[in-house]
């Protein structure tokens, strides 16, 4: 059940409760039931240092991640769950050591699902103990007599780099969930834009999955499942923000990253800078760069995922050009560039902008 945002000037037992766990977590340097200019300077410290929204609001997201916070690997046993997670700090710490003792648990997210369950296992086994997939005291125990500095990157993250070079660089036969944002003024405008590039797409033998039609409008976890049960090698979600007021503008890319957790996409990241660099070679609207978040949607799809805020809807220019089909094709031609310059090898890479249909046809990526 969801809670009522918590904001400046508010004050009781929940203002309470939150300052106790930012107090514990060393942002807060004084407990408080009343929701002051402290309290919510340390909220959005937290915020920003978790990859989300610097709001200074404890919405449900911001709740969520405090709770998760408060976790500290050894306070509790962890264990794979049903039908809801386990979730938290402590097992983001416990990812961490599995992947840098050579376990593969998948990405560091810090929910402990069925690949963080087998790299347990795997863990125990190797270590000559119970092996049940609970992480206790004397799993956690072994992992400290155990644990060695691994170099040359994380693993996880070269693992996620070497499988999307074993894809090859063509197009045909790989898998792309798109991801049209229903939450702006106007959601025909992201839903045209997916249709634009599911055409061109297809085109190339690229299997094309839309998240959702032209009336409907699923919540984040069915988009991440179906993401998720796609088997998708890429995912495109495509939003327009909106502001208090005209102020902001332009384009901005996000990708999976956390800092408390020291971890973030590697290929995300490529994406979503090819994605910046492209729209704004192409189109005058402002950069507003990458950033990482760790939002549902990038965190918990296992695919590789990028949104992209394509403007603001609070922003008459953009908005002029958000509504304009043919500005429509100039993002669409953006994103087809950024996709196949993603597969292609570093000695087949073009300079931004200057990607031609010779280049790709060369590089096989188009016939």
């Amino acid at each position: 059940m969801k809670s009522e945002p918590l904001r400046l000037g508010d004050s009781g037992n929940s203002v309470a409760l939150l300052c106790n766990t930012l107090t514990r977590l060393g942002l807060l340097h004084s407990n408080t039931s009343l929701f002051d200019s402290d309290v919510e300077s340390a909220v959005k410290s937290f915020q920003q240092n978790r990859g989300l929204a610097v709001t200074g609001i404890v919405d449900n997201e911001t709740s969520e991640i405090l709770e998760e916070a408060r976790w500290k690997l050894g306070d509790r046993t962890l264990l794979l769950t049903a039908p809801t997670l386990m979730r938290g700090d402590d097992v983001a710490q416990l990812q961490s050591r599995l992947i840098e003792l050579g376990f593969n648990c998948g990405r560091v997210d810090g929910i402990f699902g069925p690949f963080s369950d087998r790299a347990v296992q795997e863990f125990q086994k190797s270590a000559g103990i119970k092996v049940d997939g609970r992480c206790g005291p004397s799993t956690i125990m072994a992992m400290l007599r155990l644990m060695r500095v691994v170099s040359g990157g994380a693993p996880a993250q070269l693992r996620e780099q070497v499988v999307r070079d074993g894809k090859g660089p063509a197009l045909a036969g790989k898998v792309i969930v798109l991801d049209p944002g229903s939450q702006c003024a106007d959601p025909r405008i992201t839903f045209d834009i997916a249709q634009r590039l599911e055409g061109r797409l297809i085109a190339l033998g690229v299997t094309v999955f839309i998240t959702r039609n032209a009336t409907n409008d699923p919540s984040d976890q069915e988009r991440i499942e179906k993401a998720n049960s796609a088997g998708a090698d890429l995912v495109i979600s495509l939003a327009i923000d909106n502001y208090k007021n005209e102020t902001a503008h332009g384009v901005a890319t996000y990708y999976y990253g956390a800092d408390a957790h020291g971890v973030h996409s590697v290929v995300g990241e490529r994406f979503a800078n090819l994605v910046q660099r492209e729209i704004t070679a192409r189109t005058d609207l402002t950069n507003c760069r990458t950033h990482a978040k760790s939002w549902d949607l990038l965190r918990r799809t296992k695919a590789p995922t990028v949104q992209i805020g394509l403007g603001y809807a609070s922003h008459p220019g953009d908005m002029k050009r958000l509504n304009d089909p043919q500005f429509h094709e100039t993002l669409v031609e953006s994103l087809m560039v950024a996709i196949q310059r993603l597969y292609l090898s570093a000695e087949n890479d073009a300079r931004t902008g200057s990607l031609k249909i010779s280049d790709l046809r060369r590089a096989g990526i188009r016939k």
